[in-house]
């Protein structure tokens, strides 16, 4: 019987568990490699020679750091919180100690200065690893307990052998072999289970319990929440280690560190959008730049350059960190407070004219640093814990509940659909248009004849500009947005070519028409953007004139020809359209009214947009959804509705104005008739007496799938209330009838009763494979919509011919997603059971009895699977287009 039951919440965790164990084992056994690797180079080194030489060493643990990386974000999608937390947190601690190795060993760095670039960042992991240890002991997981102190131990011996060298090289090597039997008898364990599929399994190695993984399944990204803490926690080791003394100055020896930790946030971000949370992707987006930026600064040390911080810019920054910690207190207050740190730190970087190099600065760093290991401690805790520090969850939400005015959104699933493309992110247009915000006033800053290089202000155009924008596109694109990611992927170009050609030293004598031709590429590409924001609002049309304008100043630039302060005019004018947009984006997210308005489009086409505003948009995991539609349907009206393949569009068939009114609107070809689907067999009982108990046998066996039976047309449909309507279903001789595989249909179906199929979509035109299609090809003649984001599958149903299934033969019209063998063996069983006289129980009792009106309401139909030859009964084939099969042949 080929059937398919719906998933469960048991079999989701228990797939959840297995999936994870392998990526549980790589994690484990390349923390092993990279111990083993510095093992052997502890006991074989000497003070005068190193075993392994600093640049392979370095590529070795930046190899080993990418295999932990990914098992730690792949873990962290099957929700292992504090493994993928300790993961990426010795991944990011190998790698910036790889690439300190890889200067090293190019002579970039010179010995005597190692120990002043490798200091600040061990500090940081020792404390981060120490944290994530006691988390783990609350967990009562020992083996990450060792992993974590031991690690944490060899960091502090390593920094201990930069002053001892004898002492610190055999100190380190101990912790490290301690770490590697820890991770070779667990890793080994894992894979032994793997391998055995759980039948072997040493103690102390087993997998998550189903109610461990459906308790870190509601914790959110507390995980990446405490990889980018410790992040932070490192970029502010590394500023605060010259104000106390540790180190000389910030030089180029702690480039490695800062990058890192700017690299591992972005990824952060990534998984904080998959994960829904904008608030915290947008944060920790901000504190990627300041990491980026840091570690420029500190790279222009090597060449005796001190960029000059210029203020508006910090300014700026500081708005947009304090507008998003006024807004994160929603999630707690802990994390709303947390953020005004940054609220200082970007006042004091305007403040002081050498930034990050100076007292201020570094000392507000200082201050980070404190807090963002006490925010690691509580974060973690509360990971591992069941008792739980307060953190003011509640408090933002209750004095929201006091105003009559203000309604807070719901922070569920639903906050960021729809889910127009394939892969479900959250909105990261908050983000894309506050780095539009940081680019723009960036540039506002006057370089003069100086030096581009002698301003700070590269990092903030190509970091802010150009790679989270980027990012956002990507992650915009992923939503399905066209529109939205097409703007943030070309305006992150432009501001990454721009901020390089202007700013990195490459503009020179080169400016000329060669430049403006370039620049004049985006200014016919910027054209047709403002020509598609006339069909978006008001606010999107404006966005894209005014950057329109900030293109012109490029050119009049390029040429010498850019009047003065025209430039600073319109960036300043561009740099408020995005703050604007910020803001209404952020306030809009959190509050359900008032909203921030955005303005209608200025040219609007029939059909197209706004569908949710014409009919009703309702979410298909809702019973109350679908309630509703089938309320719509009952009442005469016609709805797209998600099925086992692509959408379609329905009518009950004892509507039969609604069904001439599908007709109607699909404008259906003659030869390609509409179909009828059912819930189940069982809706058939009313007519079982009309139909041949081997096709009835046939159904049951073969059904809900997307298998299509076309049938002989009989007096059996007269009970089904489709009156005039029915000749518009199937063929004068035939009808295809279907029960998809497909809950949420058979569910409506079984509300509604037999339903009349189409596909969604003017005849000749493609499938319709997402709801937002549905309104947008057939318009406002559609009554509702029920809504699943992208389609299952593209691939039309298997279409089986049993007009003469009573001789013992079917064929087939069309072979789709159900593969030929596959029907032809449930046929063959069918027909075994008859030969041995077992009928299906529920068609054994052959008395005809009167039908009643209960029988007739509880008739039930289904839906099309999508495609017009699916959705229609197809014309009887020629002897060779028809395969027949009978009796197993």
């Amino acid at each position: 019987m080929y059937k398919t039951q719906p998933p469960s919440t048991e079999g989701d965790t228990t797939a959840m568990a297995q999936s994870g164990s392998l990526h549980i084992s790589v994690g484990i056994l390349s923390i092993a490699g990279g111990s083993l690797l510095l093992l052997v180079n502890g006991y074989g080194s000497t003070p005068e020679k190193d075993l392994v030489p600093h640049t392979a060493l370095g590529i070795l643990l930046l190899i080993t750091a990418a295999l932990l990386a990914y098992s730690g974000i792949r873990h962290s999608l099957s929700h292992g919180r504090l493994f993928s937390t300790l993961c990426l947190t010795v991944s990011a601690l190998w790698c910036g100690s790889g690439l300190v190795y890889i200067l090293g060993g190019q002579s970039v760095i010179q010995p005597t200065q190692l120990r002043f670039a490798f200091v600040p960042g061990l500090a940081a992991f020792i404390l981060a690893l120490l944290i994530i240890g006691i988390a783990a002991v609350v967990a009562k997981k020992a083996v990450l307990f060792l992993i974590a102190v031991g690690i944490s131990l060899a960091s502090a011996h390593q920094i201990a052998g930069l002053s001892a060298v004898g002492f610190g090289l055999y100190a380190t090597a101990a912790n490290y072999f301690l770490v590697c039997l820890v991770c070779l008898y667990f890793g080994s364990g894992r894979l032994l289970s793997v391998i055995t599929h759980g039948k072997v399994e040493l103690p102390g190695t087993g997998v998550q319990k189903k109610a461990e993984l459906k308790a870190e399944q509601n914790q959110g990204c507390n995980d990446a929440v405490s990889v980018s803490l410790v992040m932070n926690l490192l970029s502010a080791s590394v500023l605060a280690c010259p104000l106390l003394g540790v180190v000389p100055a910030l030089s180029v020896g702690h480039v490695p560190w800062l990058w890192t930790a700017g690299v591992f946030q972005l990824g952060m971000c990534i998984l904080f959008y998959r994960g829904m949370d904008m608030l915290a992707a947008t944060f920790y987006g901000f504190t990627s730049l300041f990491a980026f930026a840091e570690g420029y600064s500190a790279l222009l040390s090597f060449y005796s350059i001190q960029p000059y911080s210029p203020v508006p810019f910090p300014v700026v920054f500081s708005v947009l960190f304090f507008i998003l910690a006024l807004f994160s207190t929603q999630k707690d207050l802990l994390e709303g407070f947390y953020q005004l740190f940054f609220v200082a730190y970007s006042i004091a970087l305007a403040a002081q004219p050498q930034g990050f190099f100076q007292a201020g600065t570094q000392g507000v760093q200082a201050a980070i640093f404190v807090a963002s290991a006490c925010m690691l401690l509580i974060t973690t805790f509360n990971m591992a814990s069941s008792t739980k520090i307060p953190t003011g969850q509640s408090c933002f939400k209750a004095l929201v509940g006091r105003m009559q005015s203000v309604t807070l959104r719901a922070h569920d699933k639903e906050l960021h659909t729809p889910y127009l493309g394939y892969s479900k992110y959250a909105d990261a247009e908050v983000l894309g248009h506050a780095s539009n915000v940081l680019a723009t006033f960036a540039i506002t800053a006057t370089v003069g004849s100086q030096n581009p290089l002698f301003v700070l202000i590269l990092p903030w155009v190509v970091m802010a500009g150009g790679a989270l924008e980027l990012l956002c596109g990507a992650v915009a694109f992923a939503r399905g947005k066209t529109f939205e990611s097409t703007v943030f992927i070309l305006y992150g170009v432009m501001w990454t070519v721009w901020g390089l050609t202007r700013y990195g030293g490459l503009y020179g004598e080169t400016r000329g028409l060669n430049v403006a031709v370039g620049i004049i590429t985006f200014l016919v590409f910027n054209i047709l953007v403002t020509a598609a924001a006339l069909f978006m609002n008001v606010a999107w049309f404006v966005y894209a004139f005014t950057f329109h304008l900030i293109l012109i100043s490029f050119v009049l630039d390029a040429m010498g020809s850019l009047p003065y302060g025209y430039d600073i005019g319109v960036t300043i004018i561009f740099g408020l359209v995005s703050f604007y947009f910020f803001l209404a984006h952020i306030f809009n997210s959190t509050f359900k009214s008032p909203q921030i308005p955005l303005g209608n489009p200025i040219i609007k086409l029939t059909g197209a947009g706004g569908g949710a505003a014409v009919c009703p948009h309702l979410p298909a995991r809702k019973a109350t959804s679908v309630l509703e539609i089938a309320e719509i349907m009952k009442n005469g009206g016609i709805c797209g509705m998600p099925t086992d393949t692509v959408y379609v569009l329905v009518a009950a068939c004892n509507r039969p104005d609604a069904v001439i009114k599908a007709y109607k609107v699909k404008k259906q070809a003659e030869d390609r008739p509409m179909s009828m689907w059912i819930s189940s067999v069982k809706q058939l009982e009313p007519v079982r007496h009309l139909l041949s108990p081997l096709l009835l046998d046939f159904m049951e066996a073969a059904w809900p799938s997307s298998i299509s039976m076309v049938i002989p047309r009989g007096p059996w449909m007269e009970i089904f209330g489709l009156g005039d309507a029915a000749k518009h279903i199937g063929t004068p001789q035939s009808i295809a009838i279907r029960n998809p595989d497909c809950s949420v249909a058979t569910h409506l179906i079984g509300l509604v009763g037999p339903i009349a199929v189409t596909s969604a979509n003017p005849t000749g035109e493609a499938d319709t494979t997402h709801h937002n299609q549905v309104y947008a090809k057939l318009g406002d003649k559609v009554d509702g919509v029920l809504c699943d984001g992208p389609s299952p599958e593209n691939i039309a149903s298997t279409v089986v011919d049993c007009t003469k299934i009573e001789t013992g033969q079917i064929g087939f019209f069309r072979v789709g997603l159900i593969p030929k063998s596959k029907v032809l063996q449930i046929f063959e069983e069918v027909q075994r059971r008859h030969r041995q006289g077992q009928t299906n129980p529920a068609f054994q009792d052959d008395t005809e009895q009167p039908l009643t009106e209960r029988d007739i309401s509880e008739v039930g139909s289904t839906e099309d699977s999508g495609r017009e030859s699916e959705n229609s009964t197809p014309s009887p084939p020629s002897p060779e287009e028809n395969q027949v099969v009978g009796n197993g042949s």
